[in-house]
């Protein structure tokens, strides 16, 4: 069994030119949402592994890849146009020149990609789905497929997805939807990442909608889970930025790691946090170090959000108590 299947249903080959001083050099990784998420819960020691489509020349590139970092990918190759992202960093910054998803899968290949993640999945301790890098991978209905059906199995699901697919995955019914505040800028779930009540209203919704568990990112600012009705903020050091590309692939990464060892969703939230401060002091993305963020997540510092409380029950109501009803209260505990 597993510890974590993460459907990626599109990794991409990532190529970066970069300056030195010898003159230019060229990096060539495996990258991609599920990829990313992957690579952390590698460096945590969790088993896990891929389900994806190895398109192409990039597939076959990737495949190699994923095997030399220990990543175990449960795929299938397909003759089509693979998804690669070309990034140009002698500047200092990343600069992209391609970035690409790759070409839509057949209706065969959907049903190839969903039978395999099914048979995976109901196998692992829980199952991460990711988006893929391209609108027209696939239909947005097939993570409410698989959503569904892995609940039914008895699989707890962690969705890392905006727009269509986080709603068609929500109809199906999920553990946790971790979603960044300005995915629900984007998604028009608000009007602006400042106003708390705002975000907190909107995690509410998305509970309602069919997430057990809500957790919100919020670049710099403190990550906020909805759980039972509460919200807790998650305060996260602040690391000086080299690169904030990743953070919160590292952060589902290891909140992941946690729950799929029987960890509290504080706890997954805890070290989900110091992993996301520590990415952003990288290169890499989804790289950390598993002593550094268990360092990391000492300072990381959890608290009830102020008016984050469950709202009230119907029918319920706040009883008011004299002080001499009080008094009258305490001396018969101290009788008793």
């Amino acid at each position: 069994m597993s510890d974590v299947v993460i459907f990626a249903p599109s990794p991409v080959l990532e190529i970066t030119v970069e300056e030195h001083a010898g003159g230019g050099d060229v990096h060539v990784h495996a990258g991609g949402q599920g990829v990313w998420q992957a690579r952390m819960l590698e460096s945590l020691g969790c088993d896990v592994r891929l389900c994806s489509a190895l398109s192409g020349e990039t597939g076959r590139v990737l495949g190699h890849l994923l095997d030399v970092e220990g990543i175990q990918v449960v795929g299938f190759p397909r003759e089509a146009r693979g998804g690669v992202f070309v990034h140009d960093r002698r500047n200092g910054t990343r600069q992209p020149i391609i970035e690409s998803g790759g070409d839509a899968l057949s209706r065969h290949e959907q049903d190839e990609l969903y039978g395999l993640t099914l048979r995976t999945g109901l196998d692992a301790e829980l199952v991460i789905l990711s988006g893929p890098h391209g609108d027209s991978i696939l239909a947005a209905d097939f993570y409410r497929r698989l959503a569904a059906d892995l609940r039914t199995g008895g699989v707890r699901v962690v969705v890392d997805l905006a727009g269509e697919r986080l709603e068609a995955a929500l109809a199906g019914g999920v553990t946790v939807v971790k979603v960044s505040d300005e995915e629900l800028i984007d998604d028009g779930r608000i009007t602006s990442t400042d106003d708390l009540d705002q975000i907190v209203a909107a995690m509410r919704t998305l509970h309602e909608s069919g997430a057990e568990v809500v957790v919100v990112t919020r670049a710099a600012e403190s990550a906020l889970l909805l759980q039972d009705g509460a919200v807790h903020e998650i305060l996260a050091p602040r690391m000086e930025v080299v690169d904030a590309a990743g953070a919160g692939d590292s952060f589902v990464g290891a909140f992941c790691s946690v729950l799929a060892r029987g960890g509290s969703m504080i706890d997954a939230a805890r070290l989900g946090a110091a992993a996301g401060a520590q990415n952003v002091t990288r290169h890499g993305l989804g790289t950390g170090e598993a002593a550094t963020i268990e360092r990391l997540r000492e300072l990381v510092v959890v608290r009830p959000l102020a008016g984050g409380e469950a709202p009230q029950e119907a029918g319920a109501h706040a009883v008011e108590v004299t002080p001499d009803e009080l008094a009258r209260r305490l001396g018969e505990e101290v009788a008793g």
